[in-house]
């Protein structure tokens, strides 16, 4: 195959790529690895980093998201591994206040969504249910929470098991910055902590 021919099939590969990671298909968005190797060939993840470089120059990327690691880079993982793992497009950094309501996030949403993880977080990845509900419930109406809830487990923002504790789910990994979520948190309680501490002023 020459050089052109060569371009040329990668191109098409990555419009394929393209389409296939844009267009919903199931339930859940995304892509699982052996999908995109059954559809572009054994090379899917050279597509993959062609396609990434191209949605970088949109704001946009191409998260890889494993099946049960939670740290490990797309580059560590077997074979087997990326298999397993969902190829997902998301924003390619932290979205604006315009860029979360273009994509229909109510601000109620948004803090149902970090207080949740937040509390999560702190409790080393876990948490029961009803615990996340009656944090949320001193704040918002019990129906808002019950309904924000649900939807963030559908989406699989949260996971819920059979004993009731939630965990984080796949697309929190893949679209929610959580080391920057903890220090965002931390420095808001050493604010809080730092104000209450102070004597009131005199004149």
């Amino acid at each position: 195959m020459t050089e052109e021919e060569t371009a040329a099939a990668y191109a098409r590969k990555l419009k394929r790529a393209a389409q296939m990671l844009f267009f919903q298909r199931h339930r859940v968005p995304g892509l699982r690895g052996w999908e995109l190797r059954k559809s572009l060939g054994k090379d899917y993840m050279k597509v993959v980093e062609l396609l990434n470089f191209e949605l970088g120059k949109l704001g946009l990327q191409v998260k890889v998201i494993p099946e049960t690691s939670e740290t490990e880079r797309p580059e560590r993982l077997t074979d087997e591994e990326l298999d397993r793992a969902r190829f997902y497009i998301t924003l390619g950094g932290s979205p604006t206040a315009t860029e979360t309501q273009l994509a229909g996030w109510r601000i109620d949403d948004l803090a149902v969504l970090a207080a949740s993880l937040a509390y999560i977080l702190a409790r080393q990845g876990k948490a029961p249910k009803s615990e996340v509900e009656k944090l949320l419930k001193e704040k918002l109406p019990e129906w808002r929470v019950n309904l924000s809830l649900d939807r963030f487990i559908k989406m699989k923002y949260l996971s819920l098991d059979e004993n009731g504790v939630l965990r984080l789910d796949w697309r929190t990994r893949a679209e929610v910055d959580l080391k920057t979520l903890l220090e965002l948190l931390l420095t808001e309680e050493t604010t809080s902590a730092s104000s209450e501490g102070k004597s009131p002023s005199t004149s």
